[in-house]
């Protein structure tokens, strides 16, 4: 079992910055990837960006690139979401998961087995 505990999360206006962080306790030795996702209120969950442990191993989604910097600590079971340049449809309340097996998708959501409990972004206008 992984417990996920996100923070970070605000209100801030358009071309500001956040940097969101999540730890992990329990069975963090297999936490082979730790992502991000997002979600609007009638929206599905998307992908924003994942790491594998191993470090420079990054994903995102084509929305956030060039804006958004995921980053892991292995020591301390954590991980960052740098989010520079934010604009109003970034709002949402943004989960922490971890996907705990090599098989299936790095980013569909169905595949990560734990996750955080969501904080909530708003990028005002």
């Amino acid at each position: 079992q992984v417990q996920l505990v996100e923070s970070g999360g605000g209100l801030v206006q358009a071309g500001d910055s956040l940097r969101l962080s999540c730890a992990a306790s329990g069975r963090t030795f297999d936490t082979y990837f730790m992502g991000w996702f997002r979600q609007t209120p009638g929206k599905e969950r998307s992908f924003v960006a994942t790491m594998y442990k191993t470090v420079g191993s990054t994903y995102y989604a084509d929305s956030v690139k060039g804006r958004f910097t995921i980053s892991r600590d292995n020591a301390k079971n954590t991980v960052y979401l740098q989010m520079n340049s934010l604009k109003p449809e970034d709002t949402a309340v943004y989960y922490c998961a971890v996907k705990s097996v090599y098989s299936g998708s790095y980013q569909n959501p169905h595949d990560y087995a734990y996750w955080g409990q969501g904080t909530q972004v708003t990028v005002s206008s």
